[in-house]
């Protein structure tokens, strides 16, 4: 009982950590694009980080746990905004994205690292899964928001998205990068719940 305990506390304090984290990288100077100015962030460099250290479910909760701090008011998110305001700004489809995106690129990340040891494979593998999430969640509802919120025509919502798939393609790169050397530094991050069946290394993911 203890054990799991401790094993709980640890998730809360890595949820924590990593929300902190990813409000910290909303402190860089955001840049702002496109006919409605969504601003280019490293909030989604924060989200694929998350995913692929943490797994799905606590990757999720950190980005999660990250927009209720802002919603309640703290400036964390791009340009120093925070508050229910954000929730009609044309970026909020981005915002909705980030927990639906670290669920997809958890879970994917997870069977790339139980499956292969080999620190190149890891690395490609994390980056399809980061490409997976931003391609599937964030883009598609960052458009729908600016269609919905920001008033562009679909055709011009489309367009107006172009723009930030470099450089989520580069962050997605970095993430995983990042992500293979979190991993080899700490395996334990990898392990199995307390209390669980014991299961070779290629069997053992992230949570």
């Amino acid at each position: 009982m203890a054990a799991r305990s401790r094993s709980t506390m640890t998730d809360v304090a890595l949820i924590a950590v990593f929300a902190g984290l990813l409000a910290a990288l909303t402190l860089a100077p955001a840049v702002p694009v496109g006919p409605l100015g969504v601003p280019i962030t490293l909030q989604t460099l924060g989200v694929a980080l998350c995913a692929m250290v943490l797994g799905p479910w606590r990757g999720a909760a950190a980005v999660g746990l990250y927009l209720l701090l802002g919603f309640a008011g703290l400036p964390i998110f791009a340009q120093g905004n925070g508050g229910l305001g954000v929730l009609a700004r044309p970026s909020v489809g981005y915002l909705f994205a980030f927990p639906l995106a670290a669920l997809l690129t958890g879970a994917l990340a997870r069977l790339v690292l139980r499956r292969t040891w080999a620190s190149g494979r890891r690395w490609l593998g994390l980056v399809g899964s980061g490409l997976a999430g931003s391609l599937v969640f964030i883009h598609p509802l960052g458009i729908t928001g600016m269609h919905l919120v920001g008033g562009l025509p679909w055709e011009a919502a489309v367009a107006a998205g172009v723009p930030y798939l470099p450089g989520d393609l580069v962050k997605t790169v970095v993430a995983a990068g990042i992500a293979v050397a979190v991993h080899r530094a700490f395996p334990d991050l990898t392990a199995p719940r307390v209390g669980s069946v014991t299961t070779t290394p290629e069997r053992v993911g992230t949570r």
